[in-house]
């Protein structure tokens, strides 16, 4: 299996654009014989907290129509980041476009602190499986919740996926607990992670592939866009900065 994640620069708001942005990133997935893309949490809107209730959708919004299309022609399950409509307050969530299904959502279950005023929880488990090999998802403060890898992954998932919105400080401590998780249960672990202003912080990239020991494959810059595409058979990585 070949998964992609995508290290992206989203505009405040700009849902359009920023799907338009998403596409390119998805074509070059396609070139790359990718069979999953991942990209960073919230990457349709850009994370910004304060005027995701305002933005908020749903998984059959047909704006989002363009990627059920490529899914389905160029034969790969693509996760974008979004905040859906929920009972008081909008969810985190990815929404999953595989070939010729329906729909997916992944909601963020675990939230920080800082979300909560904004944000309710979600159910964050879905039973998403790319070439037979069952993915774990995150997004972003999850991976700091160990249960939440011990569910998934005693669960029989084969590769463990991060889609964040996080500053140098953020990252540095997602890197090491990315790392012992591929440590612990012996999987690939990757993480998608943005570039730019989030919110009120600097998404700082650094987006990554772990081997199933834990060992650091390949890394993207801090400040680049650009996408990782990862072999899980051959451990090869190809970079590419867009």
């Amino acid at each position: 299996m070949k998964i992609c994640v995508a290290q992206t620069r989203s505009v405040k708001g700009d849902i359009a654009g920023n799907i338009q942005h998403h596409k390119k990133y998805i074509d070059h997935a396609i070139a790359f014989g990718a069979d999953l893309i991942i990209f960073p949490e919230l990457s349709l809107t850009g994370y910004e907290p304060t005027v995701a209730k305002a933005l908020a959708t749903t998984p059959d919004d047909s704006r989002l129509d363009g990627f059920q299309t490529l899914s389905n022609t160029g034969n790969i399950v693509i996760g974008v980041g979004v905040p859906t409509q929920n009972t008081t307050a909008p969810s985190i969530s990815m929404i999953l476009f595989q070939p010729k299904k329906a729909r997916q959502t992944y909601s963020k279950k675990y939230l920080h602190a800082d979300e909560d005023p904004f944000f309710v929880s979600g159910p964050n488990y879905t039973d998403l499986s790319v070439k037979d090999t069952a993915v774990a998802l995150a997004i972003c403060y999850e991976l700091s919740v160990p249960e939440h890898a011990e569910h998934a992954l005693k669960n029989g998932a084969g590769v463990y996926i991060a889609s964040v919105a996080k500053s140098a400080t953020g990252v540095e401590k997602a890197s090491k607990s990315l790392s012992d998780i591929a440590r612990k249960y012996f999987v690939p672990v990757l993480m998608a992670n943005a570039v730019g202003q989030s919110d009120d912080f600097m998404s700082t990239g650094n987006s990554s592939v772990w081997n199933s020991r834990g060992q650091l494959l390949k890394q993207l810059d801090d400040t680049r866009e650009g996408l990782l595409v990862f072999d899980t058979e051959t451990q090869n990585v190809i970079e590419k900065i867009l």
